[in-house]
């Protein structure tokens, strides 16, 4: 049945024990041209759809009715709505709900009460038993909310908890909520005030405030303080830094973070962030005027103290700064500038997050680098130039009595880079139904300080004293072209024949002279090479659901010799990580200052094992044999420089064996491993890591990792040995251990280890335990207490550490 209210202003279609109402009218709304542009739910401003047991209409008033069981639903600017009894004035835009009532805005927030009235911008003018399920999950609840004016809102008995309320089992106790007599919504201030605050875990009050303030959750950004980090150092004493974040704009935000000492001056830090239409600055920084401090025997009694302050009062600073530009078109651009004043101001202040990768080029673990790159790329070509300078904050040699009288890495001896070119570019179409690559590089390197392993060739090291000698400067120019293409046979054997050609044009300054090696003005070297590189892929289904994959290949390729000059420092190929990837390789060295060339032959074999979508094992083994040996790959032992050693695994006719392999028996578990293995069956370099999970939240991950390339011990010797564990187990409900832990196995110690007590559910994690920090590199000595990390859902997470030095 249809019937027309009040001249057509409402249609209502009755269906079976169902009538549905469609409403439109007159309201306040956009202009007329607006009006009849349907939004996402097909309702044009200002119309209302209604569904409901019964509906009706008294001038511009629009009422429905409905029951516990079968509520009124109707949809209005987006907008859903249901409640046992809806009125809604089509001249004012103000709608009233009653009964269980239930609104869900656009952005997925659910709003409960019993009774509610919106005003005509659909906000909550009044409401009575208040229930809110906000977008990122949290809920909020009120015994009455009023919307005093346009900017402010008021609600009486509130309850806020970023915890889930429910569960299968029905309602529960929130882990963390926050209960207040009144909290008060000023737009203008963009703040949410409390008073009469209690926080409270599982139910318990743990902390009261008189009052307590916080952004308004529809503020991305508002000044303020953010969350303190205290410590315990016995070399500042008692610490806490108070960070305080001071929006100025959209775009940019200050962070002033002073760390306060009971023991000595205090360290500002700061912090400002940028951001452009094309690009982001950040520059961070901080500054103290105090003496060091680190462990010293101040008593003679053969003891360390920590806490010893030694030398006069000094500026000390560091700068960590970095911006990255994207310009119109394939250019792009950036820069990195870090410096500190002292090797060990990291440590002593602990400053978190020092080390981090921002540009072009990255600096490593404690070595800080200072940049500026520009970048061209398209489909088809790349172009970089660069040039940077580096601190290093390494040591060079470990003191046996206290980490603070360490010898670091003298910057003198690091080169200046200026400038560092690459490029590549590639031909839109095939070359003889192949890829051609064309190469080019092309770098200069400036040394205050002489260096002699492992830059130089063994025979242009001097035996005697290199005090006084100047650095090494090199510069090279390398062009290179690369053609491959792809064959397949109707069998299924893969044939990719391949030609490279490369030049390099070399200039050095300063070599020692009492070697008697004269550097000319620039000498040039060159390699050409052919070869093909087979495969053959074999497939074997094993039943319905696992497989077997055997892949044969091998690279047969012919170069020239290598013209390995003594003269050429060794800059950029100093570090091999010979792997099944690099194996098969043309330039296996990871730089251009060391080369292959000659007669080489190089096999491998894959082995891969499925038995459904989540178990497998893959096993490759490897191997290259050259027609001669190469004696330029040899490095002198750091400990007897009169021996040499290889520390590439390629010097030898034969390569050593690489051996890698993936395994995950199940969902739950899996590894990897990877080894290269010399001629005489010792393990040269290993690594193995297993993950386990088991139950819903219990995980576990161990690794082992071994160097043993250096065949001579000695305080120069770099072989290491370690072997690393995490985990977490829950014991009852959300009540768990945790352990991590690193043992330096060459040392016999434990470098670093952890052990806590944490509790964990769907909104909240805290973690309490101790900790120990046993590395040789900390100033002030090994470092023990007790840690405290918390992380909140929708707060987000903090970490706090007490700190007792031994």
């Amino acid at each position: 049945m249809r019937a027309r209210l009040l001249a057509g202003a409402a249609v209502f279609a009755c269906l079976p024990a169902l009538p549905a109402m469609a409403q439109e009218a007159s309201t306040p709304g956009p202009a007329p041209a607006a009006q009849n542009t349907p939004g996402a739910d097909g309702l044009t401003p200002g119309a209302v759809y209604v569904n409901a047991a019964s509906a009706g209409r008294q001038g511009d008033v629009v009422t429905a009715e409905g029951s516990a069981d079968d509520r009124v639903f109707a949809r209005v600017r987006d907008h859903s709505l249901r409640a046992e009894q809806f009125t809604y004035d089509t001249k004012s835009g103000v709608a009233t709900a009653a009964g269980n009532a239930e609104i869900v805005a656009p952005d997925g927030s659910v709003v409960h009460a019993s009774q509610v009235e919106l005003d005509s911008d659909l906000k909550a003018g009044v409401a009575v038993n208040l229930a809110m399920r906000l977008a990122n999950g949290a809920s909020l609840m009120a015994a009455t909310a009023v919307r005093r004016s346009e900017n402010v809102s008021e609600l009486n008995r509130v309850i806020f908890t970023p915890c889930p309320i429910c569960d299968v089992n029905g309602p529960k106790q929130p882990s963390i909520s926050i209960q207040a007599d009144k909290a008060v919504q000023d737009q203008d201030l963009r703040a949410i005030l409390y008073r009469n605050v209690v926080f409270r875990v599982g139910g318990v009050p743990v902390f009261y405030l008189p009052a307590f303030a916080h952004p308004d959750p529809s503020v991305e950004r508002a000044s303020g303080f953010l969350i303190p980090f205290p410590d315990f150092d016995e070399g500042r004493g008692v610490s806490l830094e108070v960070p305080y974040l001071h929006v100025v704009s959209p775009s940019e935000d200050w962070l002033i973070s002073p760390q306060i000492n009971s023991k000595v001056a205090p360290l500002l830090n700061l912090q400002w962030r940028r951001r452009f239409d094309s690009g982001t600055l950040i520059v961070r920084g901080g500054y103290t005027h105090e003496r060091s401090f680190g462990d010293f025997d101040q008593d003679g009694d053969g003891d360390a103290e920590s806490n010893v302050r030694f030398g006069d009062r000094t500026n000390r600073s560091y700068l960590l700064a970095h911006g990255k530009f994207d310009l119109e078109g394939p250019w792009r651009w950036g820069f990195t500038a870090e410096r500190t004043s002292d090797k060990t101001l990291f440590d002593r202040y602990n400053v978190r997050d020092t080390y981090q990768d921002n540009g072009l080029y990255y600096g490593d673990r404690r070595r800080l680098i200072s940049q500026i790159y520009a970048e061209r790329q398209t489909q088809r070509s790349y172009l970089s130039v660069a040039a940077f300078s580096i601190q290093s904050l390494r040591v060079a040699q470990f003191d046996p009595i206290t980490p603070a009288l360490n010898v670091f890495e003298d910057d003198n001896t690091l080169p200046l880079v200026a400038p560092l070119i690459d490029a590549r570019w590639e031909a839109d179409n095939p070359v003889f139904g192949g890829r051609l690559r064309l190469r080019g590089s092309a770098v200069a390197l400036t040394r205050d300080a002489y260096v002699g392993f492992p830059t130089l060739s063994p025979e242009l090291i001097p035996t005697g004293p290199t005090d006084g000698l100047p650095g090494v400067d090199s510069r090279r120019i390398t062009g290179q072209v690369d053609w491959r293409r792809t064959l397949i046979s109707p069998m299924g054997l893969r044939w990719e024949p391949f030609m490279d050609a490369r030049l390099d044009a070399y200039s050095v300054d300063d070599l020692p002279p009492m070697m008697g090696v004269a550097s000319d003005d620039v000498f040039t070297r060159g390699r050409a090479s052919a070869g093909v590189d087979v495969s053959y892929p074999l497939y074997r289904r094993l039943s319905a659901a696992s497989d077997l994959i055997l892949e044969p290949m091998a690279q047969l390729s012919v170069s020239t010799d290598a013209d390995l000059d003594p003269r050429i420092p060794n800059e950029d190929s100093q570090t091999l990580e010979l792997d099944h990837s690099s194996l098969f390789r043309m330039d296996r060295f990871p730089g251009y200052d060391l080369m292959e060339g000659g007669l080489r032959f190089t096999a491998g074999a894959r082995a891969t094992l499925r038995w459904d979508a989540n178990r497998s094992a893959s096993l490759f083994v490897g191997r290259s044999i050259r027609a001669d040996d190469q004696n330029a790959f040899l490095t002198p032992i750091p400990d007897d420089p009169t021996r040499l050693y290889d520390p590439s695994g390629l010097a030898g006719r034969t390569s050593d064996w690489v051996v890698q392999a993936t395994f995950s028996p199940s969902d739950r578990i899996r590894g990897w491993a990877h080894a290269t293995i010399d001629p005489n069956g010792n393990v040269r370099r290993g690594e193995t890591t297993v993950d386990g999970r088991w139950g819903r939240r219990n995980l576990a991950s161990l690794s082992y990792i071994i160097d043993r390339s250096n065949p001579v011990s000695g305080p120069l010797n770099r072989n290491y040995e370690f072997v690393q564990l995490s985990s977490q187990q829950f014991v009852y409900g959300n009540w768990g251990v945790a352990v991590n832990g690193i043992a330096d196995l060459e040392r016999d110690i434990i470098t670093r280890s952890e052990v806590g007590l944490l509790f964990d559910d769907d909104c909240f994690r805290v973690e309490l335990g101790w900790r120990r920090d046993n590395t040789r590199v900390r100033p002030t000595g090994p470092s023990e207490g007790v840690y405290i990390r918390l992380n909140l859902a929708t707060f987000g997470g903090s970490g706090y550490e007490r700190n007792d030095m031994r």
